[in-house]
């Protein structure tokens, strides 16, 4: 199966190859938008965005390899000085080892960003997302993976033990990350049903 974003891509292999780097750059700024989303926690250094929602939709769209792309692109944005991570932030250090600032305890999330959508990705184009229940099982997976990046990350930079770094980085965040698993689980399986009521509309 495919993802739908190459579901509708072009046959050639030139406009192919060219519509791949689009949906790879658009990925980047659908979540670079998201992340403009932001509520700061006074008793965590990571803040609640919609970066998770975009993370999610790219990953179940473009697939496995475009949407780890797509985070790691986002990633490099943010790393040269564009405004694309939480709130407008931009940073390179701590992208690589943990510091207890306000990004840079959160970078292991953008890890676990890249690692998320690949796994969405991959089971999207077994088509966990076609349907809401297991839309709902992707979306959750890839949430699992996210938190397994971000939680070491935090506790490594913050000097943190694990039920502090559950307490800092997982607990505040459960019910809103559980809406945006939600609303990213429910668009995909309508997105195919819309995307095959176009196809037999244009078949008849």
């Amino acid at each position: 199966m495919q993802s739908i974003a190459l579901e509708i891509a072009p046959r050639q292999r030139i406009s192919r190859a060219a519509y791949a780097v689009m949906v790879t750059v658009a990925g980047s700024l659908i979540v670079a938008g998201l992340a403009q989303i932001k509520i700061h926690l006074g008793f965590t250094p990571v803040p609640i965005t919609g970066q998770t929602l975009g993370v999610l939709l790219v990953g179940a769209s473009l697939g496995p390899g475009l949407g780890a792309a797509s985070l790691l692109l986002y990633i490099g944005e943010g790393a040269v000085g564009l405004p694309f991570f939480a709130g407008g932030a931009h940073f390179a250090h701590g992208l690589v080892f943990p510091v207890c600032t306000s990004d840079g305890a959160s970078a292991g999330y953008l890890w676990g960003f890249v690692a998320a959508a690949g796994v969405v990705g991959w089971l999207s184009r077994r088509g966990w997302d076609r349907s809401l229940r297991s839309a709902i099982g992707a979306m959750l997976i890839g949430e699992i993976v996210l938190y397994a990046g971000g939680l070491p990350w935090l506790a490594a930079a913050c000097h943190l033990s694990a039920q502090g770094s559950l307490t800092s980085g997982l607990y505040p965040f459960v019910i809103g990350d559980t809406i945006k698993l939600l609303i990213a689980a429910g668009l995909l399986p309508v997105a195919w049903r819309g995307l095959e009521a176009l196809r037999r509309r244009t078949d008849s």
